[in-house]
């Protein structure tokens, strides 16, 4: 699918200011390569927003196990994310090395969640028996490395191809969280497929989706809520609520519907 990829320096047209065209990583486009010239760009299957690419199949979302601490708001709001762009996400839990026997179960035991929905790989990047089997993921894809703030994107990319030789970084000892190394977003043509690394970041944000629509990005929400008693449920405090009933029965799990209350709330306070 990807065979012969060459690289050719090129701008886009000036007139795509005017024809609000904006080309992106990721972007499938048409080009004079005389002039080094794009003069059109086809038309998207996803986009990402932050990171900007284009064409995205599915997004690797790491998130470190420990240090930085383990946030499931955060994934969550990775998750939402993803499934706003329509895009297949994979969970890779980094750093499993660094846990204690007792951390290691508690934190499988929070991810059973997860993987009744996801593919949720657990890896240590010194251990090859866990990183390797990640290529196969890659074949005819373009796959975008997201997640959280020093959980390894860069260090993981360098394991899976050590040609790349990513700028890494340390944990701020003072913060509790990685340092940025990726400036940039940067297409790498690996493993029969295209791999994008981000630049990292702890906060999501969600300005452009209406709270209503919310509901429709917990996966497991569309399980129930059809039994719910009003068609437009937003399972707060409405009577007859079904996601609230799969809550009380430990169907969903409480940091599941507290990552849905946090987002709503942010979208409703971003309305005044």
């Amino acid at each position: 699918m990807f065979d012969g990829v060459d690289e050719v320096p090129c701008r886009p047209r000036g007139l795509f200011r005017h024809q609000a065209i904006d080309p992106r990583v990721g972007d499938t486009v048409t080009f004079e390569k005389k002039e080094g010239l794009i003069t059109a760009v086809d038309e998207r299957h996803s986009m990402l927003k932050r990171p900007p690419v284009a064409n995205v199949d599915q997004a690797l979302i790491l998130m470190s196990a420990n240090p930085p601490e383990f946030s499931t708001i955060l994934l969550d709001r990775f998750l939402v994310q993803i499934a706003i762009a329509e895009i297949d996400g994979i969970i890779i839990m980094t750093k499993m090395d660094l846990l204690s026997p007792d951390q290691t179960k508690a934190l499988k035991e929070t991810m059973r969640f997860y993987e009744r929905y996801f593919d949720v790989r657990y890896i240590s990047k010194h251990d090859e028996k866990t990183t390797e089997p990640l290529k196969s993921l890659f074949k005819d894809k373009l796959t975008v490395f997201a997640g959280q703030t020093g959980a390894g994107k860069s260090s993981l990319i360098n394991v899976l191809s050590p040609d790349l030789n990513l700028k890494t970084g340390e944990i701020s000892k003072a913060l509790g969280r990685g340092k940025h190394t990726t400036r940039h977003v940067e297409l790498w043509h690996r493993f029969d497929g295209f791999i994008v690394d981000t630049p990292g970041f702890s906060k999501l944000s969600f300005e452009d989706l209406d709270k209503e629509a919310l509901r429709d990005y917990f996966i497991e929400f569309k399980d129930v809520q059809a039994r719910c008693k009003f068609r437009t449920c937003q399972h707060l405090n409405e009577p007859g609520c079904a996601v609230k009933d799969a809550l009380e029965n430990g169907d969903i799990p409480a940091h599941r519907y507290q990552s849905y209350q946090k987002i709503y709330e942010e979208l409703r306070d971003l309305e005044y």
